[in-house]
């Protein structure tokens, strides 16, 4: 891992409320994995101090397509400091065909990555959006990946079928309180199977990252009686394993 410089050669809209940035990076960045993400940042001065994380969700001919809300605002040209690689690549089980995405009250930005993956080997993928997730334009997306909208309430068409032919489930949550949405979406996968089984049900822990190097701490996971950093060790976590903000059941 280590701090590089990427350039920023194209934006794009892909939809009403995000915009696709294509970055020129160093070599060592050009072999990301699903999963993967860097640190980044954008602005020449030191403000905000802290960096954040872009997930990328394409890889181009060598450029990294990174996705950003068109809040924020970008130039062609642009330099950007990026440190990376951090965390660990998506792990699918051998043999897999079809995979469930959920997104809840966020954007699917970091599940977009490793569904391009799985389609590219044949896989079956489906895209659940939950709550504000709604509000993600989606016409962008390959037509082989089936799109559900939901509601706030973790309900959406075909619920059983959906979670009953999934070999594995990924999920990512809004970030304002990601250990009690993830517990939401434990439960109501509880209420749908006999069991949970280990290495089927999956949350992408983004919130609290700030240094990307596993010295902060700030992205700590309590992962089967031991803390885990989403930066180092993530950002997929099996939510079988993880000490979740309350126990299902609970909320």
């Amino acid at each position: 891992m280590k701090e590089t410089t990427g350039l920023i050669e194209k934006i794009s809209l892909p939809n009403a409320t995000h915009q696709h940035l294509e970055l020129s990076v160093d070599p060592s960045l050009q072999s990301l994995k699903a999963g993967q993400f860097v640190m980044a940042r954008a602005s020449e001065q030191w403000e905000p101090y802290l960096r954040v994380p872009w997930v990328p969700v394409d890889l181009r001919a060598g450029r990294l397509i990174i996705e950003r809300p068109v809040e924020e605002t970008y130039r062609v040209g642009q330099s950007v400091s990026l440190i990376g690689e951090c965390g660990q690549q998506v792990r699918f089980r051998k043999g897999v065909r079809n995979v469930l995405f959920i997104a809840y009250n966020t954007a699917p930005t970091p599940l977009l990555m490793p569904i391009r993956l799985l389609l590219r080997n044949k896989v079956s993928t489906t895209l659940v959006l939950l709550g504000k997730a709604t509000d993600y334009g989606t016409t962008h997306l390959p037509p082989e990946v089936e799109v559900i909208h939901g509601d706030m309430d973790l309900n959406w068409p075909n619920q059983v079928m959906t979670v009953g032919w999934a070999d594995q489930v990924f999920v990512c949550v809004d970030q304002d309180d990601e250990q009690y949405r993830f517990a939401q979406i434990y439960e109501r996968m509880g209420e749908r199977r006999n069991e949970i089984p280990k290495n089927y049900l999956f949350g992408l822990f983004q919130s609290g990252m700030a240094c990307g190097f596993g010295v902060c701490d700030a992205c700590a996971v309590r992962v089967s009686g031991e803390v885990q950093l989403a930066c180092m060790h993530g950002c997929a976590f099996d939510l079988t394993l993880v000490k979740l903000g309350i126990a299902p059941g609970e909320g």
